[in-house]
C-alpha cells in the first residue's frame, strides 16, 4: 500500500480507527474523517505515534450533513490528486427519530446517504487512480443487520413508524444495494466496489440508544469481539491482492458471502440508487 492514498470515515474510534491504523502500517497515506476536530487530530497523532513515519491527515465533517460532505469532498479533491481506497465506515444507531439539517431522518442520512454522496463526490478522484493503474477500491462497511432490513419506499424515513433497529437495518440494506448498483456503473472505469459485515464488535456505535436495545448492548459488550478484529474484513477488502478486479460482492469474515434476497434484487437496487441520488440532489 506504499504511496497509496486511503480515506477512512468514522475513524476516530472502533473499527474505523483500527482500519486507518492498519492502512498506515501497510505504508499508505491515510486521510481520516471525524466529526469532532480535537478528537480527530488526537486520533491522527495516536496513529503517528504507533506507526513512526506514518502520514495521517485529519479531516473534520459531520457526515449527516450534505453541505458538510460537499465541503469535505471539495477539500479532499484539492488535497489529493488521486484516491486509491475509500472506506465508508461512519455510522450509528439512534433510538429517537430526529431530522438532520437537510430535513432527512438521521439514520438514513448518516448511515446510507453519507456513503452515497461522499462516494459520488469523489468518483473523479478515484478514476484518476484507475487511470494511473492503481485499481482503486470503494469499501462500504454494511452489516449482517441488512438481512433483517426492508426498504419501505412508502415510509423510507420512518415518519409513520420508527424503530432504531428497523431504521438501522434498512440503512445497512441500503449500503449493500448501493454497492451493487454502483459496481455496475464503474466496472469499466477500473474501480471496484464491495460491501462487508465486520462482525458484532465492541464499539461505541450504540452510544445514542437507550431503552431495551441500549441496555442489551451494554450487557453484551464484554462478550463481543474487539475493534481490531472487526477491522480485519475491512482491511482485507481494501488491500488483499487477490481481490484485484473483484467487484459487486459482499464479504464476512474476509470471505465472500451471499447477501440477502432483497439486496440482490436488481430492481430494488436501481430504485434505491435513483431515490438516493435524488435525496442528495444529484439526480440521474
Amino acid at each position: 500500500m506504499r504511496d497509496r492514498v486511503c480515506l477512512v470515515t468514522g475513524a476516530t474510534n472502533g473499527i474505523g480507527y483500527e482500519t486507518a491504523l492498519g492502512l498506515a502500517r501497510d505504508g499508505a497515506r491515510v486521510a481520516i474523517v471525524g466529526r469532532d476536530a480535537d478528537k480527530t487530530r488526537a486520533c491522527a497523532e495516536r496513529i503517528r505515534s504507533a506507526v513512526p513515519g506514518a502520514v495521517v491527515d485529519p479531516h473534520v465533517a459531520d457526515l449527516s450533513s450534505q453541505g458538510e460532505i460537499r465541503r469535505l469532498a471539495g477539500s479532499l479533491r484539492a488535497t489529493y490528486p488521486r484516491l486509491d481506497v475509500l472506506v465508508n465506515n461512519a455510522g450509528a444507531i439512534f433510538d429517537r427519530r430526529v431530522l438532520t439539517v437537510d430535513g432527512i431522518e438521521r439514520t438514513w442520512a448518516l448511515d446510507h446517504l453519507g456513503y452515497v454522496l461522499l462516494t459520488v463526490e469523489l468518483l473523479d478522484t478515484l478514476k484518476a487512480s484507475a487511470s494511473a493503474g492503481a485499481g482503486p477500491r470503494i469499501v462500504n462497511v454494511a452489516s449482517a443487520a441488512h438481512e433483517r432490513g426492508h426498504v419501505d419506499f412508502a415510509d423510507i424515513e420512518g415518519a409513520r413508524r420508527y424503530g432504531a433497529i428497523r431504521a438501522y437495518s434498512q440503512a445497512k440494506l441500503g449500503n449493500v444495494l448501493f454497492t451493487y448498483a454502483l459496481a455496475r456503473r464503474v466496472r469499466t472505469d477500473g474501480i471496484t466496489v464491495n460491501a462487508l459485515h465486520p462482525g458484532v464488535i465492541d464499539t461505541g456505535f450504540a452510544k445514542n440508544t437507550g431503552g431495551l436495545f441500549g441496555t442489551a448492548w451494554s450487557l453484551m459488550r464484554p462478550f463481543l469481539a474487539k475493534p481490531e478484529k472487526g477491522a480485519e474484513t475491512s482491511l482485507h477488502v481494501a488491500t488483499a491482492p487477490e481481490l484485484d478486479g473483484v467487484t459487486g460482492r459482499y464479504f464476512s469474515r474476509c470471505r465472500p458471502k451471499t447477501s440477502s434476497a432483497e439486496s440482490r434484487d436488481e430492481a430494488v437496487q436501481e430504485r434505491v440508487w435513483a431515490l438516493s441520488l435524488a435525496q442528495v440532489g444529484r439526480g440521474g
